[in-house]
């Protein structure tokens, strides 16, 4: 045990999670400033109590209510631990970040993938939009089926996309692309297009896109640089951010207000939440 870890126990305040409310959606760790919380077997937890400071800042974005904190009996916070931490975390986000690159890298070369921007299409759509009502906040891996009456649209004529760009994954992306310059931008969670009928017309018309899963994706806080650097070095002049309506997924509106926070520049922010049948259940400016 090193002299770092033998910390003599006090009574103190520090955070208690409650597995079964957890979703592990990730918003506590982005909040939390000493990364003291990390997504273990789907859930969060105090990796070591001499990480945590108790003093809560990573209560106010958990959607389920799992956080609180609690007094109990735990080592010293100890800020020499926590530097020494978020060091070994750097230099482990930027071996991830070179991986990506090296990932990016060979498969521009093996299949000649290239920045693309394409021209504004004109859109033809008539659909007659399913009235959904009810609405769900199922976790993401819950099954359901769907009665097909709910979702048979009618539709006529061609449906045009109205994609401007390519790639649109975000770690393929490059924020400093031509198309991102002064764009209005779309940050979608990659189930939102499969739910939502109207994604094309509604969401991503006229809009520079990057789609990104906060569950599954790995290299959040290369994620994070990439919001950064869209409102600070593209200028970006909108960013909306769409997402399901599952707890992981508002991971990625943290990821964003994170971005947003370390940039210098202020942009409007705007987020929409996207129920499992495909109906808007929420749509404010942040």
């Amino acid at each position: 045990m090193t002299e770092i870890e033998h910390q003599n126990k006090v009574i103190r305040k520090i955070i208690k999670i409650d597995e079964e409310l957890c979703t592990g959606c990730g918003n506590c760790i982005v909040d939390c400033a000493e990364a003291a919380l990390e997504i273990i077997d789907g859930k969060a937890k105090v990796v070591n109590d001499l990480f945590c400071d108790g003093l809560g800042a990573c209560i106010q974005g958990c959607p389920t209510g799992a956080l609180e904190i609690i007094e109990r009996e735990a080592a010293e916070f100890n800020e020499e631990a926590v530097e020494k931490r978020l060091e070994s975390l750097k230099s482990k986000e930027e071996v991830e970040l070179e991986q990506v690159k090296q990932i990016v890298a060979e498969h521009s070369h093996q299949c000649g993938c290239q920045t693309m921007e394409f021209d504004e299409p004109t859109v033809q759509k008539e659909v007659k939009q399913v009235d959904h009502s009810s609405q769900c906040g199922c976790p993401s891996s819950q099954t359901m089926v769907f009665d097909e009456s709910e979702v048979q649209n009618e539709s006529t004529g061609k449906i045009s996309s109205t994609l401007r760009q390519w790639p649109v994954q975000m770690h393929l992306i490059n924020p400093n692309a031509p198309y991102f310059q002064s764009a209005d931008v779309l940050i979608s969670a990659d189930c939102v297009a499969y739910s939502y009928g109207d994604f094309h017309r509604d969401f991503l018309s006229s809009k520079s896109i990057a789609i990104a899963c906060p569950k599954l994706d790995q290299g959040k806080e290369v994620y994070i640089e990439k919001i950064k650097t869209l409102i600070d070095g593209a200028k970006i002049n909108t960013l909306t951010v769409a997402i399901m309506d599952v707890p992981c997924c508002s991971g990625l509106l943290g990821l964003v207000q994170e971005g947003a926070k370390r940039a210098i520049r202020k942009v409007p922010i705007k987020y929409v939440v996207i129920g499992v049948k495909g109906d808007i259940l929420k749509e404010e400016w942040l």
